[in-house]
């Protein structure tokens, strides 16, 4: 049995953070998380940081803290973020009364908002449509939310703190109305081991409610599915959304060398088989291109989707829920050392893991202050891979002979997997190509890993971190999961990959059984 403080339950940027804010408290905590780190929410968002705009009409709060937590964050995290500001765009037979009401919104939550000339609009972004009617520049700007999570979480482990991945929560032993001690099982041995905590605090996103239910407690949450899509190339200098209320495929977003552009929402019931479809991939592009019409013709390499984990007490549906947080001390449902966080946005998970630790804290007579909006985040060398274009950059600066490129799409080096690869196995645990993939751009680019996949197995051999037939199952997983975002793009000009990754994965590898 394993004892300590806090026991927090998920990996996303909430729980990392929640996790860095105690252990900066000096509170002892163990987090642990069902998959990898950001396998959530927080790894399949459009990388926004909200200004804040994007809520002013339906919800202001929201709104608010959005602004002031962007500004904490561009202060004290800056190597996470890309400061590229934003435009608000309306096209013709967008709602005009709503456009020229919108700097009034701004104003009332206090988010800075300037309008600009159709001519500067086009200066700024000449991938715009030519039916543009209003235009308006905020502060949005676009971060790395797989960088944000991890140098948290390596910032909480490097102050004491313990981590355990592909763990997962099976159940809680009891006394009265407290929970006495957590049940845990090792997915990769099957193992199940028992953590015994003071404070459990449940930060599952979108599982929270399964979590609550094992704790005796109860979540009403309500599942949006979100799918986003991204471009071979960068689209745009700055965030363009489009100037309405929010709807599908009204974001475009920035980061490093690709855009990506959404999202939907569609509420779910199943957490299991959470992937885009056709459908989806069709409506975001045919409106996405009324607000930047090249959106229609350029290549996209891949889809994905998330599933936003919104919290619900009435009767509200779809994207009328608020996509403010809930925090829950869950005393009124009879237990007194449970506390639930979930909803938010990722520009706000600072917030929410304060506000979550002031709770927690307070139940432990801990009265030691929040750090986390005054010290900034430190840079961890391990995650420092995850931005678009920064491999580039980075090796091409260096240009070391002796270091030898994995990807080409992305520019990922052997130097810098060397870099990831010493960072998990420090954590305990042996490296797999969808580990590395979260840490890094590898198999992102062009190809979406036909390619890089085999290079990076092969010299995974070399180091003596794969053996006998590890390595086959490692691609086999690593390409299966890229296909399922590829899977839903293919058109005209995706079908050069499609016959390209045939040709190489089948008949050169002989891999046409693998479900691929």
């Amino acid at each position: 049995m394993i004892e300590t403080d806090v026991l927090i339950i998920g990996g996303g940027a909430t729980g990392a953070g929640i996790a860095r804010d105690l252990s900066l408290r000096g509170v002892k905590c163990i987090l642990v998380e069902q998959q990898d780190f950001n396998n959530g929410a927080t790894g399949a968002n459009h990388g926004l940081l909200h200004s804040g705009a994007r809520y002013v009409a339906k919800d202001p709060e929201a709104a608010s803290e959005c602004r002031v937590e962007g500004e904490i964050l561009k202060k004290l995290a800056p190597h996470c973020i890309e400061n590229t500001g934003g435009l608000f765009v309306a096209v013709e037979g967008d709602d005009e009364k709503y456009a020229a009401d919108f700097p009034a919104m701004c104003k009332r939550a206090d988010i800075p908002v300037k309008s600009i000339s159709l001519k500067e609009a086009f200066e700024m972004e000449p991938s715009l449509s030519d039916r543009l009617i209003s235009a308006y520049y905020v502060e949005d700007s676009s971060i790395d939310p797989f960088r944000l999570t991890l140098d948290n979480m390596n910032d909480a482990l490097n102050n004491g703190s313990k981590c355990f991945r592909f763990t997962k929560v099976e159940g809680f032993s009891k006394d009265g109305r407290v929970i006495k001690s957590a049940f845990l099982r090792d997915k990769n041995t099957n193992n199940v081991f028992e953590v015994r905590a003071l404070q459990y605090i449940n930060a599952a996103g979108a599982w929270a409610g399964n979590i609550a239910s094992l704790a005796g407690a109860y979540i009403p949450m309500v599942y949006s599915k979100g799918t986003l899509i991204i471009t071979s190339s960068r689209i745009n200098k700055r965030v363009i959304n489009r100037l309405r209320l929010a709807g599908d495929a009204d974001i475009l977003v920035p980061g490093g060398t690709v855009s990506i552009l959404g999202t939907t929402s569609v509420e779910i019931d199943d957490l299991d088989n959470i992937r885009p479809t056709s459908r989806e991939v069709d409506l975001i592009i045919s409106e996405g291109m009324k607000m930047v019409p090249c959106l229609e013709n350029v290549r996209y390499v891949r889809s994905y989707a998330g599933v936003r984990p919104l919290v619900c007490f009435g009767e509200k549906a779809g994207r009328k829920i608020s996509r403010n947080y809930t925090l829950m001390d869950h005393e009124d449902q009879g237990i007194d050392n449970f506390i639930s966080i979930t909803g938010g946005k990722l520009t706000t998970y600072r917030l929410m893991a304060e506000k979550t630790s002031d709770l927690c804290c307070k139940r432990l007579k801990n009265t030691n202050p929040c750090l986390t909006d005054s010290i900034p985040l430190p840079e961890s060398e391990g995650s420092s891979w995850t931005m678009p274009g920064k491999s580039a950059s980075e090796w091409l600066g260096s240009n070391s002979p002796k270091d030898t490129l994995l990807c080409e799409c992305e520019m990922v080096s052997k130097s810098m997997v060397d870099s990831v690869v010493k960072e998990i196995v420090s954590q305990g645990r042996t490296p797999t190509l969808k580990e590395i993939g979260l840490r890094t751009r590898l198999g992102k680019g062009s190809c979406q890993g036909a390619f890089c996949s085999f290079r990076t197995a092969a010299y995974l051999y070399d180091c003596g971190v794969l053996k006998n037939e590890e390595g086959i199952k490692e691609i086999k997983e690593f390409i299966n999961e890229r296909w399922k975002g590829f899977m839903p793009l293919i058109r005209e000009k995706e079908f050069a990959q499609v016959e390209l990754q045939e040709a190489f994965l089948c008949n050169l590898f002989g891999l046409e059984n693998s479900n691929i």
